[in-house]
């Protein structure tokens, strides 16, 4: 997107939470790799799809600095629980701290580990799932998420074309593999109906087309 587009869209949107605001700051000024953080647009369009499906439980693969997380808690309904997982325990800290800032402690657990391990332990089933850990793990992420899909759930997956690699077809590197590998096991998948929307590095909505149990892919 070119920074004209992104400027008008921006100026014809709702302005972005001052709270959000000094979290992207902060992570710009004291985390490697900040781009990884979702942003305004991405944060707001998590915000609106969580507040139009109104879903109970919510897991996410890929904290970093939490303003996914934060987005999506913001939306939720009386009594949700969103279950966020980061792999890098050394920003807990940093984590935690904005979740109290936001106060957001009653409907944020976040969790330190691999998602492997920790979704499967927590025997849940979740309404919507939200997708934006190590690229290289995403088919392992679907088949998980899939695992644990309520009837009628959702799956959103971040950085689908990656930077137009994925498009392209580069295969150079083990991320854009990871990305290319979900993005083609997605598309052969007749069991649910999904959509790539082209905002930031692109996002990725899965809806499965019927409640029935998972047989896997």
């Amino acid at each position: 997107m070119d920074r004209d587009t992104e400027s008008y869209i921006l100026d014809h949107s709702t302005p972005e939470d001052p709270l959000l605001n000094e979290l992207y700051r902060f992570t710009h000024l004291h985390l490697v790799n900040p781009n990884m953080a979702s942003g305004h647009l991405q944060g707001k369009l998590l915000e609106f799809i969580t507040y139009m499906i109104k879903p109970g439980l919510v897991l996410e693969i890929g904290t970093y600095s939490g303003y996914s997380a934060i987005s999506i808690a913001r939306a939720l309904p009386e009594g949700g629980i969103l279950h966020t997982i980061e792999e890098n325990d050394e920003i807990k800290c940093i984590i935690d701290r904005f979740i109290k800032k936001a106060k957001l402690s009653d409907r944020i657990v976040l969790h330190s580990g691999r998602a492997q391990n920790i979704v499967p332990a927590l025997g849940l089933r979740f309404d919507m799932v939200y997708i934006d850990g190590d690229k290289r793990e995403y088919v392992e992420y679907y088949r998980l998420a899939l695992n644990q899909l309520a009837p009628g759930g959702v799956i959103i997956a971040d950085n689908v074309l990656w930077g137009g690699k994925a498009p392209q077809g580069d295969t150079k590197d083990t991320q854009t593999r990871g990305i290319i590998e979900f993005n083609k096991l997605v598309r052969g998948d007749d069991s649910v109906e999904k959509l790539i929307l082209p905002l930031r590095d692109g996002v990725m909505m899965i809806r499965r087309k019927d409640n029935k149990t998972y047989k896997g892919v």
